[in-house]
């Protein structure tokens, strides 16, 4: 019902009004009977429509709005501010990024260093026996492979054999020089007694050098067990049962796991920065966690391209343009204080070397810490890096820990009397009575 009604309205407001004199339009236009509830709201319905068909003052939202000179100045100066704040500060964090790059002492050249012993037999033979395999870890004195005894043993044996015949000479010329030396003139001669004294000496010095031999070839049967001087791991072992062992030759080499320590390639515009004692970070590539250190020492050398000889011996000079320059890099040697758990050391490994300040303190809190490196690094940008007296010192006075292997030492020789006891009786002794 609500939208007949509705409808009717509109249809009758549509409508053409006819004149009143004309009964053909009357007729034609008749409206069919309204109920009541219509008739008394389509006139307030005609009228609403008409009152907005005439044009009114705009009021309302719609309404254009007087423009405030004060404000719309202190918007553009606004807008003007911030864009000078982020210029400056888009300036500043360049500055700060720019010098952080070329004055700031850290370096992604860094390397992980280590000290290699190369294993060499000090005799030569097979090798019958090999104890160890590749990347095992061998302790200081561990045995590595076993050379074939059998020569050296024969040696050790032949070598006592003959200091034995040495040592029955060595007593027989001894007690007989004794004797030449207590008889008369009569009995002997003083050519006789310097012949037998002579040849008691010769026998003595013959008797030693036998002795020396024996050393010698105690020695080589030793040496056939070769051990490992350091502890660490065997790395690249190429050997195997059934090879001949060279004297002198490198066959198996051992990584010293005590002797760790980071290379800090640093470019020579970042020298400035560095000193004798900081504290290091050094994050391998693949780990997180940074390894502690300090630096050890500064290399004071490196090698020069100019000081080769060129043509008919002059000096080669490289020419330099002075657009492109190069910083020379300088190696820092880092020594290693503490790895965390979980992180291998592997000669080689690339790593991201930071030097700290040693009076840096790292408990503060991370805004102070941002603050004064931004301080220190405008800092530098103005005034340079400044230099720190005393970081590296002209002459190193600290010394390198000794290290040693222990070494072959000859035993006691015996005396020949030990090796042939009662084989020469003393003067006071009668002949033995042969029966």
């Amino acid at each position: 019902m609500g939208t007949l009604a509705t409808t009717d309205v509109t249809i009758e407001r549509l409508a053409p009004t006819a004149p009143e004199g004309d009964s053909r339009a009357g007729a034609a236009m008749a409206a069919p009977p309204q109920p009541p509830m219509l008739r008394a709201v389509a006139p307030a319905a005609l009228q609403v429509s008409e009152t907005a068909r005439e044009p009114g003052p705009i009021t309302g939202p719609s309404a254009p709005r007087k423009r405030n000179p004060a404000r719309r100045w202190t918007v553009t100066v606004v807008k003007q501010l911030a864009t000078l704040g982020v210029a400056l500060v888009a300036i500043v964090m360049a500055l700060v990024t720019w010098d952080y790059y070329v004055t700031a002492p850290w370096t992604r050249d860094g390397r992980v260093r280590v000290q290699v012993a190369s294993v060499a037999p000090q005799i030569s033979g097979q090798i019958v026996e090999l104890r160890v395999g590749d990347n095992q870890y061998v302790h200081k004195g561990e045995v590595l492979y076993v050379i074939d005894p059998f020569d050296f043993e024969v040696a050790l044996r032949e070598g006592k054999a003959q200091a034995q015949q040495r040592a029955a000479d060595l007593q027989v010329k001894e007690v007989q020089s004794e004797r030449r030396q207590r008889l008369s003139s009569l009995a002997t001669t003083p050519e006789e007694q310097q012949t037998s004294a002579g040849a008691a000496v010769q026998a003595k010095a013959v008797f030693e050098a036998a002795q020396q031999q024996v050393a010698q070839a105690e020695i080589n049967l030793r040496r056939t067990q070769v051990r490992s001087p350091v502890n660490g791991y065997v790395s690249n072992l190429l050997m195997r049962v059934g090879d001949f062992a060279h004297e002198g030759v490198t066959n198996i080499s051992v990584i010293d796991t005590d002797s760790y320590w980071l290379d800090g390639y640093f470019e020579e515009t970042k020298l400035a920065r560095v000193c004798v004692g900081d504290r290091v970070e050094a994050k391998l590539m693949g780990y997180a966690q940074p390894i502690l250190g300090h630096v050890a020492t500064v290399t004071r050398g490196i090698g020069v391209p100019d000081g080769a000889s060129g043509t008919q011996g002059l000096p080669n000079v490289n020419p330099v343009y002075t657009w492109v320059r190069l910083a020379q890099r300088v190696p820092v040697r880092i020594a290693i204080d503490s790895v965390p758990p979980g992180i291998p050391l592997v000669s080689g490994m690339t790593a991201t070397v930071t030097v700290k300040d040693a009076g840096e303190a790292g408990d503060r809190p991370w805004l102070d810490r941002a603050v004064a490196e931004i301080e220190t690094r405008l800092f530098d940008v103005l005034d340079g890096p400044p230099a720190r007296p005393g970081c590296i010192p002209a002459i190193t006075t600290e010394r390198a820990t000794p290290a040693s292997l222990p070494v072959d030492e000859q035993k006691s020789v015996p005396t020949p009397e030990q090796i042939n006891p009662g084989l020469a009786p003393g003067m006071s002794q009668s002949p033995r009575n042969r029966s």
